[in-house]
């Protein structure tokens, strides 16, 4: 599985977003990229199964385990 993060101009500030679903907003560009950055290299670091929580594009929070082997790929695109 493949995921984008985009950096974009959100809400007064600055977010990342995957699809319609968006980080909390950052003060400046700078900061919204550092933590698009951090989230997704966070999704391959570990082989182990790992408890993965999300928001989905509904605004429900949900709980996977994601098992070893199941990692996203991921990468930052900055608008």
């Amino acid at each position: 599985m493949h995921v984008t993060y985009h950096v974009d101009e959100h809400d007064g500030g600055w977010a990342y977003h995957v699809d319609q679903v968006w980080s909390e907003t950052f003060p400046d560009h700078g900061s919204a990229l550092k933590a698009a950055r951090a989230a997704a290299s966070r999704q391959g670091t570990s082989d182990a199964s790992v408890l993965v929580t999300y928001e989905n594009t509904s605004g429900q929070w949900v709980t996977e385990l994601a098992g070893n082997g199941e990692r996203v790929d991921a990468n930052v695109v900055d608008n």
